[in-house]
């Protein structure tokens, strides 16, 4: 049995922003994550076999008129070990927390390791080509442009004597 991520969150159900960057089970997802620190917190750390199943990172996404912009903690991860992909309006990343050798009887752990993944369908068209990726103090930073089509362009209106028309 694998245990689901626990994330926290400062927001309350109704103060979340609705829209595209809502997935429709994010509810079921937070509720798993509650229910896995409640388990985590009586019994005292992970199961046997968690660490087999991927687990996903914290992120945040935003978007401005030319792109989309991801933030992905993976404190302690070195560049060589992610691995990010985008498929279409499908954006990949993906990696491995390796165990580090420790010396002694380790009591508790509450650190991640093991397989990550984390995956979003962005909703518009996206330009592959240009797509960005910069990691900095364990953050990963990834810049998706959007695709020429997709992009805001602003139209000026005119009166109707000024173009010469009637």
């Amino acid at each position: 049995m694998s245990m689901p991520v626990r994330r926290t969150r400062n927001e309350g159900a109704l103060e979340r922003q609705r829209g595209w960057a809502r997935s429709p089970l994010a509810e079921f997802d937070d509720l798993l994550n509650q229910m896995g620190g409640l388990l985590e917190s009586t019994v005292g750390g992970t199961m046997p076999g968690a660490a087999l199943a991927a687990w996903t990172p914290s992120a945040d996404v935003s978007e401005t008129d030319e792109s989309y912009h991801v933030q992905i903690e993976l404190p302690g991860v070195s560049r060589q070990d992610v691995d990010v992909e985008v498929s279409g309006p499908e954006l990949a990343v993906s990696g491995e927390i390796k165990e580090r050798e420790r010396k002694g009887v380790l009591r508790r752990t509450t650190r991640r390791t093991g397989r990550f993944e984390y995956r979003m369908r962005l909703p518009s068209e996206v330009n592959a080509e240009g797509v960005k990726a910069s990691m900095s103090d364990g953050v990963l930073s990834i810049d998706v442009p959007k695709a020429e089509t997709t992009k805001l362009r602003h139209i000026e209106i005119t009166e109707a004597g000024e173009s010469g028309g009637r």
